[in-house]
Order: structure tokens, then sequence, then C-alpha cells
């Protein structure tokens, strides 16, 4: 079960990483910052939002066919390609008011939430927990 273990806490270091580089106090903030890399490239992008393929290393790695897992893997799909999505958009003109109406502050807790739900559900996913 170390090896588990080694696989959460790395985990954990990979959505710090994606934390820290996207930091801003407000969602516009973390959308721009998105962009930033977006513009240098869209391999850039892909380096810079490791969880994605660390999720999809998991599923297979593993070789769990935990709902849970599956799901994590999933949202990160989404999340990931709905950035892209935005950041096509914002590379064509658009406003960021138009893309996201909503300006949310992102508090601590907010910002970070992400550190503790995935990695948490990750050992909840292999039956760690």
């Amino acid at each position: 079960m170390d090896n588990i273990l080694f696989l959460f806490f790395l985990f954990i270091a990979l959505e710090l990483f994606e934390v820290n580089w996207q930091k801003s106090d407000s969602l516009y903030g973390v959308l721009y910052n998105n962009y930033l890399i977006y513009k240098k490239s869209l391999f850039t992008f892909f380096i810079f939002n490791p969880t994605f393929f660390y999720a999809l290393f998991l599923l297979v790695y593993l070789n769990v066919d935990s709902m849970l897992l599956i799901a994590i893997a999933i949202v990160k799909f989404i999340d990931v390609f709905f950035k892209i999505s935005m950041m096509k958009k914002l590379d064509n003109g658009e406003k960021m008011e138009n893309i996201m109406p909503v300006n949310a502050k992102m508090g601590f807790i907010f910002r970070y939430m992400n550190v503790l739900i995935y990695p948490i559900s990750f050992l909840f996913a292999v039956n760690y927990l």
C-alpha cells in the first residue's frame, strides 16, 4: 500500500503545481493566466495541466474499474477541454465578460479545494480509506 500513498502524494503535488501557476484573486485572473499559457502553445498548455494526464495514467496503471476514478478522469477531461474552448474564444477576440459572465472571487479555500478533493477521492476510489 506504500505505492498508493506515493501516488496520493504525487497527486497532491501535481494539484499544487496547477493551483499555483493559475493563482489569482478572481476567476477572470485564473482564466487570464490560463490564456497566457495557451497563447504560448497548446502543447505547453497541456504540460501545465498534468493532473489530466495523471488521472488517465492512474486508470491504466492501477487497472482499477472504480467509477470514482473514472469520474475523476472525466472531470479532468471536461475541465481541460472547457478551458481550451474558452481560450479559443478569447483568442478570437471575445471579451472575458461574454465568455464567463461572473467574476467570482477566489479565496484561499476555494482556490485549494481541488488539492484535497481529487487526491482524497483517489484514495476512496482505490479502497485505501
